[in-house]
């Protein structure tokens, strides 16, 4: 099987009129896609980032890392961080429950140049997160969302670096934050935000609700404001632009497996009609160079990589008829010949399944009761015993 990735053919259909959002403007970054790759751990490494890239213009946001992690020059973390040399602007998401922590980490980014961009993440539902007060439980404590904030956009603004926020609406519908974060980023000085249309009890059940993203866009009207949740295709990019009016999109779990969806969604937003639609020879192709760039990535370590591109087949083959066998052997692989071997056993000939092949990816489960800090749901405020709890909360949780 050939190395060299080629692109799926398309089905081309012109559509007239200008662009579908003008360019998203971040600080002094302009993304004239307004198509932003969300972070996501274990799966947004430069492997994957360059081929969204390749497909499609847009910010490509590395994985979540955790600001203790960053400071404490964990190896993990440096690599998390690292972006290739052609990768401009460079983006990466910071997970911090602590301003102090924040203060020294946005200090490392900014003093070592490593970053073009900083996320904060106010949005990851997962206990281990949320039980330290951390991701989309910390915006109920409006107070340490605010300084957390400011500190980080003032820490970065020595080096004119846009600060922005990823958040979900709130803790579950009674504990509603979204509306209050977003004037509170605001007034801090965050060049955007990003609101997925969930609570952290939905974790991914359910339905984004775009009604709540139009709120958030109407309160802010001298704000970008970023539309996240059931993006699954460019045509549900385009309905999410006309129905909640966003400056830009964010897409998550619909890439997965699906890198060229961003080829789909710059071709939406410049009103072209070109989609992709791949054949099983083409899906192989692209897994491949996925799995070759992963090498790199994990500094040689071919079974490493291995090990990580396992996550991405069910992803990769949705819809596909590969054969129950053939995929757990992929599930298994162990080296890259094998990985080529197998794929070299497939019909290169079967074409594009349609609908099969599209909608979400993996499983969206069923709301889940979020973990809380003892008391949290209390005040919006801190008390003594939470206060020490974020002083000594920030444990590592980058890349998982």
């Amino acid at each position: 099987m050939t190395e060299t990735l080629q692109r799926p053919t398309t089905d081309h259909v012109a559509v007239p009129g200008g662009a579908l959002l003008p360019a998203l403007q971040l600080g002094p970054i302009t993304v004239d896609t307004p198509v932003v790759l969300a972070p996501m751990a274990g799966i947004t490494n430069t492997a994957f980032r360059r081929l969204c890239r390749e497909y499609g213009g847009g910010l490509y946001v590395n994985e979540m890392v955790t600001a203790r992690a960053l400071v404490e020059r964990r190896p993990e973390s440096l690599r998390i961080i690292r972006h290739e040399p052609d990768e401009v602007p460079r983006s990466v998401q910071l997970y911090s429950v602590d301003p102090v922590t924040t203060r020294h980490a946005v200090r490392m980014l900014v003093e070592e140049d490593r970053a073009d961009h900083i996320d904060l993440n106010f949005g990851c539902p997962v206990p281990k997160v949320t039980r330290k007060g951390g991701g989309s439980a910390l915006p109920w404590k409006t107070g340490l969302f605010e300084s957390i904030v400011a500190t980080a956009v003032r820490e970065a603004s020595r080096a004119n670096i846009p600060v922005t926020v990823k958040m979900r609406k709130g803790i579950d519908e009674d504990h509603l934050t979204y509306l209050e974060a977003g004037r509170v980023a605001r007034d801090a000085g965050v060049a955007a935000v990003a609101l997925h249309g969930r609570t952290a009890r939905q974790h991914y059940s359910g339905q984004a609700d775009w009604d709540a993203i139009k709120r958030l866009r109407d309160a802010l009207p001298d704000l970008p404001v970023l539309g996240n949740g059931d993006i699954w295709s460019a045509e549900d990019a385009v309905a999410m632009v006309e129905q909640t009016g966003v400056d830009g999109v964010v897409v998550g779990r619909g890439c997965q497996g699906r890198p060229w969806l961003f080829g789909d969604l710059q071709a939406a937003f410049e009103r072209r009609g070109e989609r992709h639609r791949p054949g099983v020879e083409m899906v192989c192709a692209t897994l491949l160079r996925h799995a070759q760039m992963l090498i790199p990535y994990f500094d040689g370590d071919e079974r490493k990589a291995m090990q990580d591109i396992r996550k991405h087949v069910a992803w990769y083959f949705k819809g596909y008829p590969v054969g129950a066998a053939l995929r757990t052997q992929l599930l298994t692989v162990e080296s890259l010949a094998q990985l080529e071997d197998l794929l070299g056993r497939l019909d290169a000939s079967i074409g594009y399944p349609g609908a099969d092949a599209e909608g979400p990816r993996g499983r969206a489960g069923s709301p889940k009761r979020v973990h809380l800090p003892e008391d949290w749901l209390v005040s919006q405020e801190l008390n003594e015993d939470q206060r020490q709890m974020i002083q000594d909360a920030e444990v590592d949780i980058s890349g998982g």
